[in-house]
C-alpha cells in the first residue's frame, strides 16, 4: 500500500507539473490525402484534403463509405495485380518527428469488383496491419493506425496483394504528435511502431474523433470508438458534464470528453470484464483511463479497485480520488505486457467501497521496426528497373528486402552490418528490352546474376569485373554485342559463367579461357565471333588494344599525307596549264611576224660559190 502511495504521489506532482507547464508553441504539422481525388476538397467538418497527386500508380474509382467513422469522401484508388504486388504512397517534405500515419479503406463502387479485399499493409517497411474478414461493417476495422518516428523527411506506406481483391485506399493521414506521446518505457523510441489495436471510450453511444471530442491538435485527432455495455448485464453507464480536470497535458494530450463518461459495475456483477482479440506470441501496451465521475463516490477509500491482466495483478489497490487528489479528475495508467494466446482480458476487481469503473481504453500493438534496406542499393535497383524495362506486373515499389513478408519478385537479400542488401538477381525469361547499366556493380554483395532468356541487348557492362564476391553471371540468350570485358577476368569466385546464345565477338579474356579446367563451368558458344577457346574458332594473330591504336593512327597520318601530295601536285599542273594558255593567246602573231620576214631576207640575198651554205651535188648532164 506505500508504494501505490508513493507512485499516486509522484504521478500527482508530475500531472501538476505538466498541467501548469506552458501550452506549446504552433500547430502540429498534418497532410491529409484523399486518394483518387483530382481536387483539394473540404468535407462538411471543416476537414481539408489534399487532392491525390503523384504519389503512387493505381487506378481511380469512386468509393462506398462503409462506417460512420470513414471520412466522407467519394474516391479512392486501388491497385490491380497488373500493377504488382505491392503498391506505395510516398509523401516527402515531411519534417522529421513524430508521427500518426491513419489509412481508410473503402470498397469500390462498382458491382464487378469483389466486395471485400483482403491485403496487407505496411508503414515505412515495417508491416503494421492485415485485413480481416468484415471489415467494411466494422467502424475499427475499416482503418489502420500507427504512431512512428520519421527521420528522412518522407513517408512510405505500402499495400501488399496477397491475391484476394484488389487493395481499395480511401485515405491517408500523416498527423504530428509529441515527441514523447505513448512513452511505454525502456522498449519505446525510435526502433518500434506502436499500432493501435483498440481505443475505446466507455459509456458513450457515439464513436468520435479528437476534434469532435474538442481535443488538441498535437492528440494527433483520434479515434475513440463507442462502447457502453461490454456485454454484461449488470454493467452500466453513467456521464457528467462536470469539468475534468488534469486534461489535454502533454504528452498524449487527452480530450476532456473522453473522461466524462465512464462504464461502472452493479451490485450482482461489481467486476468489469473487457475481452479481445489479439495475435500470439507480441507485446502490447495498455493504457487505462480513470476518472471518479461517480456522484456518490466523494471521498478517498470509497472505490478500491485491483487491475487485472489475463488474471494477473498489472495495478493493486487502484484508488483514482486519492491518486488524483480530488474526484472529477484524469488518471492514465499503462502497463506493457508479453501475450502468449491470442486473448487480452482486463478485469477490474473491486477491493474495498464501491464497484469497478473505467472511463476509456486503448491498447497498442508493439512492432520492432524493420531495418531498411540501404539506399544505396535501392537507388541502384531502381535504375536496373528503368534500364531494363522491367514490367509493371514486377512491382518494385518500396523497400525491395522489407516488410520480410513480401520481398520484390527477382531480388534476393541479406542482412548485412544492420541494413539489408541484395545478394541475388533473378530476372530471367521476363521480356526484359533494355540494356545493362553500369550501375550494377554497385550492387556490391551480388553473388548471382542471371539475365538469361530476355532481350536485352548492348554491350557487357565492364564494371561487372569489380563485383568481387560475384559467382554466377548468366547472360544467356540475349542480344548482348561486342566483346567480352578483360575485366571478367578479375573474378577470382566465379565459376558459372554463360554467355552462350548472344552476338559477342573478338577474343575470349586468357584469364577466362583457363578457368574451366580448375572445375568452373563457362559457355560461350552461340556467338559467331567468338574465339580463342577450346571449342570456338581459333583467332589469328592478334594485336593488343594499343598496337591497334597505334596502326590506325599511322594509317590516318599516310592517308593525310597522300591527300596533301595530291592536292600540291594538282595545284601545280592547273598553274602549268594555266601558264601556256596564256603564252599561247600572247606570242603566237609576232613569231608569225618574225619567221616572214627571215624568209624574205633569204629570197633577195645573190648566190655565190664560195658560200659555206650546204648544196646538192651537180648532177650528170642529161645531154653531152
Amino acid at each position: 500500500m506505500g508504494i501505490v502511495r508513493l507512485s499516486s504521489l509522484l504521478l500527482l506532482l508530475f500531472l501538476q507539473f505538466c498541467e501548469s507547464a506552458p501550452p506549446r508553441k504552433g500547430d502540429p504539422f498534418s497532410i491529409r490525402i484523399s486518394c483518387g481525388a483530382r481536387q483539394n476538397t473540404q468535407t462538411p467538418s471543416g476537414t481539408f484534403w489534399y487532392k491525390d497527386f503523384a504519389y503512387t500508380g493505381g487506378r481511380l474509382a469512386n468509393a462506398t463509405r462503409s462506417s460512420y467513422i470513414v471520412p466522407p469522401l467519394k474516391t479512392l484508388r486501388y491497385f490491380p495485380p497488373s500493377d504488382g504486388p505491392e503498391n506505395c504512397y510516398n509523401v516527402r517534405n515531411i519534417p522529421n518527428g513524430h508521427y500518426q500515419v491513419r489509412v481508410f479503406f473503402a470498397l469500390v463502387d462498382d458491382h464487378n469488383f469483389e466486395k471485400e479485399p483482403m491485403f496487407d499493409v505496411s508503414v515505412e517497411g515495417t508491416q503494421i496491419y492485415t485485413l480481416k474478414s468484415g471489415w467494411s461493417s466494422s467502424d475499427d476495422k475499416s482503418f489502420a493506425e500507427s504512431l512512428v518516428f520519421i527521420s528522412d523527411n518522407s513517408v512510405s506506406s505500402c499495400f501488399h496483394s496477397t491475391g484476394r481483391g484488389d487493395p481499395s485506399i480511401l485515405s491517408i493521414e500523416i498527423l504530428q504528435v509529441d515527441d514523447n506521446a505513448y512513452n511505454f518505457g525502456p522498449l519505446w523510441g525510435k526502433g518500434t511502431i506502436l499500432r493501435t489495436a483498440k481505443r475505446l471510450t466507455c459509456g458513450s453511444g457515439r464513436s468520435a474523433f479528437d476534434e469532435d471530442y474538442d481535443g488538441d491538435n498535437w492528440g494527433g485527432d483520434r479515434i475513440w470508438t463507442s462502447i457502453k455495455t461490454f456485454g454484461q448485464s449488470s454493467d452500466q453507464a453513467i456521464s457528467t458534464e462536470n469539468n475534468i480536470t488534469h486534461v489535454s497535458i502533454s504528452p498524449n494530450f487527452y480530450p476532456m470528453k473522453l473522461y466524462q463518461t465512464a462504464i461502472v459495475g452493479t451490485d450482482s456483477q461489481p467486476d468489469l470484464s473487457f475481452n479481445i482479440d489479439v495475435d500470439p506470441n507480441k507485446n502490447y501496451s495498455i493504457w487505462l483511463h480513470f476518472a471518479e465521475v461517480d456522484p456518490r463516490i466523494t471521498a478517498e477509500g470509497k472505490r478500491v479497485f485491483d487491475v487485472l491482466i489475463n488474471g494477473d495483478i498489472a495495478f493493486q489497490n487502484v484508488d483514482v480520488i486519492h491518486m488524483t487528489r480530488a474526484p472529477n479528475a484524469a488518471l492514465v495508467l499503462n502497463k506493457t505486457i508479453a501475450l502468449t494466446g491470442r486473448t487480452l482480458t482486463i478485469t477490474i476487481h473491486p477491493m474495498n467501497g464501491s464497484h469497478a469503473i473505467i472511463n476509456a481504453i486503448e491498447i497498442f500493438e508493439i512492432i520492432a521496426m524493420e531495418s531498411k534496406t540501404a539506399a544505396e542499393e535501392v537507388r541502384v535497383l531502381q535504375t536496373l528497373k528503368n534500364s531494363l524495362g522491367l514490367p509493371l506486373r514486377f512491382g518494385w515499389n518500396g523497400d525491395p528486402c522489407v516488410p520480410q513478408q513480401h520481398p520484390w519478385s527477382g531480388a534476393d537479400c541479406q542482412f548485412i552490418d544492420g541494413s539489408w542488401v541484395i545478394d541475388g538477381l533473378g530476372l530471367d525469361n521476363q521480356g526484359l528490352r533494355g540494356v545493362l547499366p553500369n550501375e550494377i556493380s554497385r550492387l556490391r554483395h551480388l553473388q548471382t546474376i542471371n539475365l538469361s532468356g530476355n532481350s536485352i541487348h548492348g554491350s557487357i557492362p565492364s564494371s561487372l569485373g569489380l563485383i568481387a564476391g560475384l559467382q554466377i553471371l548468366d547472360l544467356s540468350y540475349n542480344l548482348l554485342n561486342g566483346s567480352i570485358p578483360e575485366s571478367l577476368g578479375q573474378l577470382s569466385s566465379l565459376h558459372i559463367l554463360n554467355l552462350n546464345g548472344n552476338s559477342l565477338s573478338g577474343k575470349v579474356p586468357s584469364a577466362l579461357g583457363g578457368r574451366p579446367l580448375h572445375g568452373a563451368s563457362f559457355n560461350f558458344t552461340g556467338n559467331a565471333g567468338l574465339c580463342g577457346v577450346p571449342g570456338l574458332p581459333a583467332c589469328g594473330p592478334q594485336l593488343s588494344i594499343r598496337d591497334k591504336v597505334g596502326i590506325g593512327f599511322g594509317g590516318l597520318i599516310a592517308i593525310l599525307l597522300m591527300l596533301v601530295c595530291l592536292t600540291c601536285w594538282w595545284k601545280r599542273r592547273q598553274n602549268i596549264l594555266r601558264a601556256q594558255k596564256i603564252a599561247s593567246g600572247r606570242e603566237a602573231p609576232y613569231a608569225k611576224a618574225r619567221t616572214q620576214f627571215v624568209r624574205d631576207v633569204q629570197m633577195t640575198r645573190p648566190y655565190r660559190v664560195h658560200d659555206k651554205s650546204p648544196t646538192c651535188e651537180s648532177a650528170p648532164p642529161l645531154l653531152s
